[in-house]
């Protein structure tokens, strides 16, 4: 067996050290590597004897996990050895900057072992200094002074006995907690612990090839009574996106828009994050053409963002309907609110949104507009000429109110008016059922 041994170090005196992801995270982003992956004291071990060669050997995968460092802002140390626990004593004496011994693991010091520390005073007193010394003593007089679990740590060390560890699993699921250091009572405070847990979603996101599409960040109140009235026992916030995304930093920009609209009602003390809804993940494409790879947001994360800012039903997008009445063809929808029409359906209103009527124009008016007429003529900023039509228009029959309106019977036609350039305008058709008898004339339309 072969184990590397990993730890990360934050210096305390740092004032603004950087965010640690959490140690589930760093198990999970290990796992790309091994699945033996597990937690020992302060470090990470993972057992690499049955895949080094796919990374091109022991030397070539210690390099590849320093430069994949998930915390580029801090430094890691590593460290290998036979067994985990000669592993892990070699880290230890790395990270004290000593050297380690010529004869492993019986000239390590007796303080690398996890196992005899708490007997360090009474050890040192026999005169054993290194394991080996230990090692040397009567095994039975060993185990009734000191218990079994040093001389059982002393087999593991020399591969007389074999290890057993909780290996770690990637959860089908994301969702961590994480205790506040301080009581939050801002949203730039909350902003600042979720970081870390923005981290750890990352990892767990790659390592399962999935894209986030629904997250809630979710804190506990410190409080249960405030100013009299009873509080709830959490908050949360809800951040959708158009599509599945691995961008934590556009993640963190919207959260942060949620974060900023949304008043606590008390004190912060921990924080949860999960993922309601993900997506298989394609990966990102590139071209090899310079004007395909523009800098910048792309346009669903601008929308996204903007809807977070000014609020869902401020930033919408138009939805074909299935209607030949000009005012019935288009209907407003918020731009994150997915279509709740089948999938043929949304198939159909997009090749019917693809080939337009060539007549009909690029704007038109909310309602139409009643002309004024001259004699028989319409006007609008003068005496309008017809140009192209009539298009006849006969629908809505079936419907009421509630369905539309009044049904349609209508003559359309391309006008140009001596002002306003070209128009779309219509006739009512008389019809005995349909209309009061006379004719009257609506604007419905510009062309640019």
């Amino acid at each position: 067996m072969h184990w590397i041994a990993l730890q990360w170090s934050l210096d305390a005196d740092t004032p603004d050290a950087p965010a640690l992801p959490t140690p589930e995270s760093l198990g999970w982003w290990a796992l790309q590597y091994t699945p033996h992956v597990a937690w020992q004291d302060e470090a990470l071990m993972l057992e690499v004897s049955a895949c080094e060669r796919l990374w091109g050997g022991r030397l070539q995968l210690m390099r590849q996990l320093l430069a994949a460092n998930p915390a580029p802002d801090v430094r890691m140390l590593g460290a290998q050895g036979a067994t985990s626990l000669i592993a892990l004593a070699r880290l230890r004496l790395f990270e004290r900057d000593e050297n380690r011994p010529q004869d492993i693991p019986a000239g390590l010091p007796l303080d690398t072992l996890s196992a005899a520390r708490e007997h360090l005073d009474l050890l040192a007193r026999l005169g054993c200094r290194t394991w080996g010394d230990v090692a040397a003593l009567p095994r039975g007089g060993l185990t009734r002074r000191f218990g079994t679990g040093l001389r059982e740590a002393l087999d593991a060390a020399w591969g007389l006995r074999p290890e057993s560890h909780a290996w770690l699993t990637l959860p089908d699921v994301f969702e961590q907690k994480l205790e506040l250091p301080a009581l939050a009572e801002t949203a730039p405070e909350l902003m600042w612990s979720a970081n870390r847990l923005l981290s750890a979603l990352q990892i767990w996101l790659r390592a399962r090839q999935r894209g986030a599409s629904a997250l809630e960040l979710q804190w506990t109140l410190d409080l249960k009574r405030f100013n009299g009235v009873n509080l709830p026992p959490h908050q949360q916030v809800t951040v959708r996106t158009a599509e599945p995304t691995q961008d934590m930093a556009h993640l963190r920009r919207l959260l942060s828009e949620k974060l900023a609209l949304t008043t606590l009602a008390a004190p912060a003390s921990w924080l949860r994050l999960r993922t309601l809804e993900t997506d298989a993940w394609a990966g990102a494409s590139t071209s090899f053409l310079p004007e395909d790879n523009r800098k910048g947001d792309r346009l669903h994360e601008m929308v996204e963002r903007l809807s977070v800012r000014l609020g869902a039903q401020q930033v919408v997008v138009p939805s074909a309907q299935a209607d030949h009445r000009p005012e019935r063809k288009q209907a407003w929808r918020p731009a994150l609110q997915k279509e709740n029409a089948p999938a043929k359906a949304r198939k159909d209103e997009k090749t019917a949104a693809s080939q337009p009527d060539a007549i009909y124009p690029p704007w038109l008016l909310p309602e139409p507009l009643l002309l004024e007429m001259d004699g028989e003529r319409p006007c609008y900023r003068g005496p309008l000429s017809r140009l192209i039509g009539p298009q006849r228009v006969e629908a809505g029959w079936w419907g009421d109110k509630e369905d539309g309106g009044q049904p349609a019977m209508r003559d359309y036609y391309v006008a140009e008016s001596p002002e306003a350039g070209l128009v779309w305008i219509f006739r009512e058709r008389p019809s005995a059922r349909f209309s009061a008898g006379e004719v009257r004339w609506y604007l419905q339309g510009f062309y640019a």
